[in-house]
């Protein structure tokens, strides 16, 4: 039975499974801190030798119990996992065994063994859909006892974007100083002009044929930090989105379009409104533009600033059918 991350018990064996790296970090993290373990051994599952598990799961001399986290477990070797799962059957006293596991094929028969011998099982899947990202930020409110109303949620994705560390932090330091709810004009408070000038917003306003505006707010993006790659996949992303939603059957509706792409369904009305006005070649041309803006942002060129803007300028010729400039 798959325990939930915000709510994690020490357990004698406990396996964490996935690969969002934040999750796994915390959750180990939390377990470590439930524990009254006066002892910590914390070693990659590569670097566990045949016959060492016994040697660190062995009662300790000053007593207290002690706690054992295995990283990466589907890399120890073959007669090492072997330990594992006979131990995770029979564990010993005093004693947190911890592993983490990517969830992949590699290591399967650990992590099948494990789960059989009833050890507690904490899964933290890859967060990637909007829809995902919008309830890790909820929970992150409710984590910090706080509320946040649905608006304040997505201003944040906005503002901050996908990273979980940070979107985590961000979380923690508006539920410090909300008064009793967090809102969009706090979130804004905390993150206007990074709110507004995203690689979400540049793009938005480029495949809209707004030229002079896309222009402005890339420009203030660049100037606030805001990283050119990820600019760059913004750009792509939208351009990508514009060919699948163009492509799909007119008469499916945009929860079932929505679920078939991996975005929100207001994304797709607003995607559906963007394709008002493109011509059938517009998009594979602008697919063309923010290829090349990236292999040129990741190296092929001294200025990654003028690789976006010229890709953002092709992007909105590609709309109106001009030539590329």
């Amino acid at each position: 039975m798959a325990a939930r991350t915000s709510a994690v018990k020490t357990a004698p064996v406990t396996i964490v499974v996935g690969e969002e790296e934040f999750l796994i970090d915390r959750a180990v993290r939390d377990l470590i801190a439930a524990s009254d373990a006066g002892d910590l051994h914390d070693l990659e599952g590569a670097a566990l030798g045949a016959g060492e598990l016994d040697l660190l799961t062995s009662p300790s001399l000053f007593g207290g119990g002690s706690v054992v986290v295995i990283r990466a477990a589907q890399n120890a070797a073959k007669e090492v996992a072997a330990e594992l799962t006979r131990y995770a059957a029979s564990p010993a006293p005093d004693v947190a065994l911890i592993m983490t596991h990517a969830g992949g094929a590699k290591g399967k028969d650990l992590l099948a063994g494990v789960k059989a011998a009833g050890a507690q099982v904490i899964e933290c899947p890859k967060v990637t859909r909007f829809a995902e990202r919008l309830d890790f930020v909820r929970n992150e409110f409710r984590r910090a006892g706080q509320r946040a109303d649905d608006a304040a949620a997505r201003a944040l994705l906005d503002a901050v974007g996908s990273d979980l560390r940070e979107l985590a932090a961000a979380c923690e330091q508006l539920a410090a100083d909300g008064a009793g709810q967090v809102d969009a004009d706090l979130v804004a408070t905390y993150y206007r002009g990074r709110a507004e000038a995203t690689g979400f917003t540049v793009a938005d306003l480029a495949v809209e044929g707004h030229l002079a505006r896309a222009l402005e707010q890339l420009r203030w993006a660049l100037a606030t930090g805001v990283s050119p790659v990820l600019i760059c996949s913004a750009l792509a992303q939208g351009v990508r989105l514009l060919g699948r939603v163009g492509s799909a059957p007119r008469n499916l509706n945009a929860a079932a379009l929505a679920a078939e792409v991996g975005a929100p369904p207001w994304k797709i009305d607003r995607v559906r409104h963007q394709l008002r006005g493109w011509p059938p070649s517009g998009v594979a041309r602008a697919l063309h533009a923010v290829a090349e803006a990236d292999a040129q942002v990741k190296g092929e060129t001294s200025s990654a600033d003028y690789a976006l803007e010229r890709a953002v300028r092709r992007i909105v010729a590609a709309r109106s059918g001009a030539a590329d400039v």
